[in-house]
């Protein structure tokens, strides 16, 4: 168990995203893979004191089912990989799996290590919040991660609608980060 007391954020925090092979250039796939293509939306913050918003990041990745997506925050003291992997299962029903590290330095004990593993059912276009520190901290704060899942189609058909892509500073930075 992580001693969540030591978990500071102050000194900021830096969030990567590992976009898949299918994230770059999906138009170049075969056309089967994009039938099953889905997007992930990830929406990552920060909150401190009283759920004070102290850091956030958007960002949208293409994938496949059984290919995952992976983000990392980088603190003082503290460094979080996380992996979502969507599948979709036989009977049409969609899972995502999350599976977390956190490595945590406490003062005079040292680097504590913890994995987390979790199944998190899912329908398109539903928001799922996953919290891989857990929702409560002595020192108040949390990371928020809420994810979405829905089908790449959508996405082609926003894109002839003429509807512009939601874009925030912070997913500008990350996408320049991954080229």
């Amino acid at each position: 168990m992580i001693h969540k007391k030591a978990f500071s954020v102050l000194g900021g925090f830096l969030l990567f995203t590992a976009g898949t092979a299918f994230s770059q250039d999906i138009e170049s796939l075969l056309p089967g893979l994009k039938d099953k293509a889905v997007v992930l939306d990830i929406t990552a913050r920060i909150l401190e004191n009283n759920s004070e918003e102290v850091w956030n990041s958007k960002s949208s990745k293409v994938t496949i089912p059984g290919k995952a997506v992976s983000i990392k925050f980088i603190g003082s003291n503290i460094v979080v990989v996380v992996q979502f992997t969507p599948y979709i299962r036989r009977d049409g029903r969609t899972v995502l799996v999350a599976q977390g590290q956190i490595w945590v330095d406490i003062p005079q004990q040292g680097m504590r290590y913890q994995t987390i593993m979790q199944t998190i059912p899912i329908t398109f276009g539903e928001e799922v919040y996953f919290l891989p520190l857990g929702s409560s901290n002595s020192d108040g704060s949390v990371i928020e991660i809420l994810l979405r899942l829905h089908p790449y189609r959508e996405e082609i058909t926003q894109e002839y609608d003429g509807k512009p892509e939601e874009s925030s500073s912070d997913t500008e930075a990350l996408r320049s980060d991954e080229n």
